[in-house]
């Protein structure tokens, strides 16, 4: 009733039609300035034919630099006024983005004033939906060289950090046994104390803050709030600080229909935005899933705590969706290839070797099937988009041979395979809930980026070039961390992406170049015309 009062006030105060004219399109403050989170997702948008308000990519964390959260929040107050909605990256306008949010030195003092802005930027513009994405700092299994993610400590103890937190969940949860007991002891020890200090202080931080987020849109100030659980596991402490949030939630009264905690991050960006537009457009889509042979839904991928049909129903959710177990009701058919087993296969691509990656094209039975599932709901006509989990990181090599065989690759209208499970089961449900709204060449656009990114770079070329450093480097360490051979790096996957395209994408014009705007393997930008 307050909320109303203050709207109702507000709308006396302003020029009405003015204000309704000024308004257009949707306001974007990504995370990072990654391809996936920024320019890829942004593509996605346009292409369906919606306009967005987009900050100078100079504000935003980048590879080499850790963000401006204070000049973000500038252009933030001048732009708002010109949006319909905002989806914002809370990590951004707080730490200055994902990765800073992880190993920032923000002062309480300054967090309290950000933390403020969010109530301000309401009051300021009390017609504009505001969908804010949040994360909870993850906890690797390990550290590794190179790795500009962490804090350097991270490197040396990340492994015990993480064995330390798992039996610190587990001795909640369950107990532990005096074995265990005596390993907690062990792993405790073997931490420095000024390292464990600063790894839960800033954790102790940043969940204070994602508690005055969901204070906020308990009163209304946030429309819609969505907090991430990256790179998880069944038991560590982002497990044990989740339970914290949700009991938190649960003593609020935050209804899913205003705030959802979940595994992933990158894939926010497409499902809130997916969000927005069916809210602007009164739209409610529905979709339809289906699995792979074995396990399917009830899969717990790699990077995650819970069973893949839950992230996928809470993606669902996070969009404004509605599930039917009809596949002639569906605005989209969803399926996610599974390993039958319920694990997540990895690649090459963790650890590059000097061995040669050879890529599985013949596959098991349940990637026969799963093939087999495609081919037979395009056969159908059924608006089809594919979300290919089987892997951690990559496409499934046999999957798409299949379908490049049976000449099926551009009659989908998503596929995603890149990163985590529940990254690629977000981009492939937001794409393919957008793809019916635009042309077909420019459907087969967005496609053959996800092929050349997901296929091409994550599922061979990657693991091609990176055992070309080891052995012409003599170090796996360049994988991570390119420095000075990001020169040779470049001009390898731009050689490897082109043939690799030329012999399985022909429709693809084999003119682009291959970038690795953050100096390292892990992932690529795809500049096509040059």
């Amino acid at each position: 009733m307050k909320k109303l009062l203050l709207v109702f006030l507000a709308a006396l105060l302003l020029p009405w039609g003015c204000a309704q004219a000024e308004r257009r399109g949707i306001l974007f403050i990504p995370h990072d300035d990654r391809p996936i989170s920024y320019h890829q997702t942004v593509e996605v948008v346009e292409s369906a034919g919606y306009e967005m308000l987009l900050p100078p990519k100079e504000l935003l964390n980048s590879a080499t630099d850790m963000g401006h959260p204070d000049e973000l929040w500038q252009w933030l107050k001048e732009n708002a006024p010109k949006a319909k909605s905002a989806v914002i990256s809370s990590d951004s306008l707080l730490y200055g983005g994902l990765i800073p949010s992880r190993k920032h030195e923000v002062s309480q003092e300054d967090l309290d004033r950000r933390l403020e802005s969010f109530k301000k930027l309401w009051q300021d513009n009390p017609r504009l939906k505001i969908y804010v994405f949040d994360s909870l700092m993850r906890t690797p299994y390990q550290g590794y060289e190179g790795n500009i993610e962490e804090p350097d400590y991270y490197e040396q103890y990340g492994a015990d950090i993480f064995q330390y937190t798992r039996l610190l969940d587990k001795k909640e949860l369950t107990g532990l046994s005096e074995q265990e007991q005596q390993e907690l002891k062990k792993f405790e020890a073997a931490i420095p104390e000024a390292d464990r200090r600063d790894w839960f202080g800033r954790r102790e931080k940043n969940l204070a803050a994602t508690k005055k987020l969901m204070d906020l849109t308990e009163k209304g100030f946030i429309d819609y709030l969505i907090l991430g659980r990256d790179d998880n596991a069944p038991l560590c402490q982002t497990h044990r600080e989740n339970r914290e949030i949700l009991a938190y939630a649960e003593e609020k009264n935050l209804s899913k229909s205003k705030f959802q905690s979940l595994p992933g991050i990158d894939e926010f960006n497409i499902l809130l935005l997916n969000r927005a537009i069916n809210d602007m457009t009164g739209n409610i889509p529905f979709v339809c899933v289906r699995y792979g042979l074995g396990k399917g839904g009830d899969t717990v991928p790699e990077f995650s705590d819970e069973k893949i049909s839950d992230s996928v129903e809470a993606s669902l959710r996070i969009l404004g969706g509605l599930r039917t177990y009809s596949t002639r009701r569906a605005d989209l058919l969803l399926l996610v290839n599974t390993e039958r087993r319920g694990r997540t296969l990895e690649t090459l691509n963790t650890c590059p070797t000097e061995t040669d990656f050879v890529p599985d094209l013949k596959g098991d039975g349940g990637t026969r099937a799963f093939a087999k599932m495609v081919e037979e709901a395009l056969a159908e006509g059924l608006p089809v988009g594919v979300a290919d989990i089987k892997y951690a990181n990559g496409a499934d090599n046999a999957l798409m041979n299949i379908l490049e065989k049976k000449d099926l690759l551009f009659r989908l209208k998503s596929y995603s395979g890149w990163n985590t499970a529940t990254n690629s089961t977000g981009f492939a449900l937001g794409t393919g809930l957008l793809t019916g709204k635009m042309a077909a060449d420019k459907k087969d656009h967005l496609l053959a980026v996800r092929y050349l990114d997901d296929w091409a770079y994550q599922g061979n070329v990657r693991s091609w070039v990176g055992t070309e450093l080891v052995r012409n480097f003599g170090s796996y360490k360049y994988y991570y961390k390119l420095e000075d051979k990001l020169d040779f790096a470049q001009r390898r996957n731009t050689e490897l992406m082109r043939e690799f395209a030329r012999k399985h994408l022909p429709q693809v014009p084999a003119d682009f170049t291959v970038t690795n705007p953050w100096l390292r393997m892990f992932e690529c930008d795809i500049n096509f015309g040059s």
